[in-house]
């Protein structure tokens, strides 16, 4: 399976899809390719989310977690809280005004994070971000 290749501005990451989260890929793949903005978070501490409203992607819980590490996206699926992919650069308990939540970690960055800090203080200090989610060729 091809990698993704994310740009937020003029920084660029390269992230491997997680296999043990086949059925969360493949519905993350069908929203591909991505333009949006990335925001910084504002309960989960070092993190960027991306909102996705009421989307319904159809993929319960799978390889979940509340305590994603640096550069290890997750998707939230959407029942407590909006749905959205969660980016986040630094420590991080992904959490939403009505408490922790679980996202499904579908990606990791596997080149480019050195560059992470750089994108959570641009979100953080300068507003959001565009940014461009692809899978590479």
């Amino acid at each position: 399976m091809p990698n993704l290749t994310i740009r937020v501005g003029d920084l660029n990451f390269t992230a491997r899809w997680e296999a043990e989260a086949p059925r969360t890929v493949e519905a993350v793949r069908r929203l591909l390719p991505m333009r949006s903005r990335l925001i910084h978070c504002r309960w989960s501490g070092e993190g960027t989310w991306i909102p996705l409203g009421d989307l319904k992607t159809g993929v319960g819980y799978e390889q979940h977690t509340s305590h994603p590490s640096p550069g290890e996206l997750l998707i939230y699926t959407g029942d407590l809280s909006e749905c959205e992919i969660l980016f986040p650069y630094g420590a991080c308990m992904f959490s939403s005004k009505l408490g922790q939540l679980a996202g499904n970690h579908f990606a990791t960055v596997i080149e480019g994070s050195e560059q992470l800090p750089e994108m959570g203080r641009r979100a953080l200090w300068d507003g959001a971000q565009p940014i461009e989610i692809d899978e590479a060729d």
